[in-house]
Formats: structure tokens, C-alpha cells, sequence
């Protein structure tokens, strides 16, 4: 609320488990434990950072965007 007069918006991003290295010895596993069917890459998180960031997309505040493949509404993590 404070910055909204300097047309400056507050978002926030909430990443899972993103790889951002060794991503072909993950254990398939891994990546069938996710909904969407994969362990995230770090594009995934600039992707989002893009779109949050582009002027169209101004009317975006004061808002937390999960990025994790869907784990947080599963809420089972394979050991």
C-alpha cells in the first residue's frame, strides 16, 4: 500500500523444488512425485519473474505466486 503512488507493485514468489544443477540425475521418482510431472528448472522462477514485471500486468498486487509444480496442494513428499 505504501509504494502504490509511485505506481510500484509488491509481489512475491514462492518457489519448490527447483534444480539448477545435475537436473539429468534426478531419479524418475522425483519427477512423478510433482503434478505437473517434473522437478522445476530455474526458468520456471524467471518465467514468472517476467511476467510480474511486464507493464501489461501492472493491475498484479500484493500477491504471493507458488511456483512448485502443484507439491503445496498435495502436501506428500516421497523420501
Amino acid at each position: 500500500m505504501s509504494l502504490s503512488d509511485y505506481n510500484i507493485t509488491v509481489n512475491c514468489i514462492s518457489p519448490g523444488w527447483i534444480q539448477n544443477e545435475n537436473y539429468d540425475q534426478l531419479k524418475p521418482a522425483d519427477h512423478l512425485q510433482h503434478p505437473s510431472g517434473r522437478v522445476g528448472h530455474p526458468e520456471d522462477i524467471a518465467n514468472a519473474c517476467f511476467f510480474l514485471c511486464a507493464p501489461e500486468n501492472d493491475f498484479i498486487n500484493g500477491q504471493n505466486l507458488v511456483i512448485d509444480g502443484g507439491m503445496t496442494r498435495k502436501m506428500i513428499y516421497e523420501e
